[in-house]
């Protein structure tokens, strides 16, 4: 990273709305260097104030759906109608190097070039759910900068995909057309938490599957506790492509944020995501320290060998370990 900016300037920088120091912002917070930790912790704090505004949206959905194509199309509808959309587009980490592709900004050409949007690839660098570790933190930035529109863009990849609601007002699911066995392996959890769902690429030949998708994807929130108890979770159609639809998930994107708001949901539902971000903070901090930890780093080679081999049990390992770190 080049030459640290004072903190007045990193501040004043968001609030006026400059990309260029909003997205050095949110490489502090992405950053391990405790320098830059300390840095972006005292930003946060900062602009905490300007922050709770906007309007957060959690996209999820297998890989393929069209999710990006999807994001674009509805960002620059949401662009022409004088909102101020960031994009925040998790890319998937290679597990074995760390490596990402950090492509969203080549597949969302049109919004990452709009004055009034903003568009932001992040490593997920493993984290469960596919949602970077330091995405909140970023989420506020953007916020402060004067975004109304937050969309997070997940990696649609396995059952806790689903974090992603947890840190959103409204999660927004998409789906193929055509169910049929898709519909038998979707995970129950996925359609637990989704407050709106949408069968993208309704266009063409696939106009027709995708309402009979619809339809059954329908009957099967029907037949299950979707765990709403203000809110029939509507499934609409959609096309990324030929457009027709993407406003109309727009729309019950707004009402579904307007009912949460009206009975008081929204504020709950944001103070308990507070609350859980901060043990999932604790959780991470403790996790680390013990990853790190002297004697639990000095035994641990020996400890994963004895594991391979079948001399040593995964309950005694995690024992052993748990002592080192000074846990019995």
């Amino acid at each position: 990273m080049s030459r640290l900016l004072p903190l007045e300037d990193f501040v004043a920088g968001i609030r006026s709305g400059n990309r260029a120091i909003l997205a050095r912002a949110i490489t502090l917070i992405e950053s391990n260097s405790p320098k830059h930790q300390q840095l972006a912790q005292h930003i946060i704090r900062e602009i905490l104030p300007f922050t709770g505004k906007a309007t957060r949206l959690g996209i999820s959905g297998v890989p393929g759906v069209g999710k990006s194509t999807f994001i674009e199309t509805l960002g620059m509808q949401l662009v022409n109608s004088h909102h101020k959309p960031a994009v925040l587009a998790i890319d998937p980490s290679s597990a074995r190097t760390g490596g990402s592709i950090l492509g969203d900004k080549t597949r969302m050409q049109n919004l990452s070039t709009q004055e009034n949007a903003f568009v932001r690839p992040s490593p997920s660098s493993c984290t469960l759910g596919g949602v970077a570790a330091k995405t909140r933190e970023s989420m506020l930035l953007c916020e402060a900068a004067g975004y109304d529109v937050i969309i997070i863009e997940t990696v649609g990849v396995g059952q806790s995909e689903t974090v992603v609601a947890d840190m959103v007002d409204s999660f927004l699911v998409l789906m193929l057309p055509g169910a049929g066995d898709e519909l038998q392996g979707i995970k129950r959890g996925l359609l637990e938490v989704a407050d709106i769902l949408a069968v993208n690429k309704a266009d063409g030949n696939n106009a027709t599957a995708a309402e009979l998708a619809a339809t059954q994807y329908r009957n099967a929130l029907h037949i299950m506790n979707s765990g709403h108890t203000h809110w029939d979770v509507p499934v609409v159609t959609c096309s990324a492509v030929a457009e027709p639809g993407i406003e109309h998930v727009w729309e019950n994107v707004c009402k579904h944020r307007d009912a949460m708001d009206a009975n008081g949901q929204l504020q709950q539902r944001r103070a308990s995501q507070q609350e859980r971000w901060m043990w999932a903070l604790i959780h991470d901090t403790l996790t680390h320290h013990f990853e790190t930890h002297p004697d639990v780093t000095t035994q641990l080679s020996t400890i994963n060998h004895s594991l391979r081999d079948g001399t040593l049990t995964a309950t005694q390992a995690a024992t052993n370990l748990l002592q080192a770190y000074g846990i019995s």
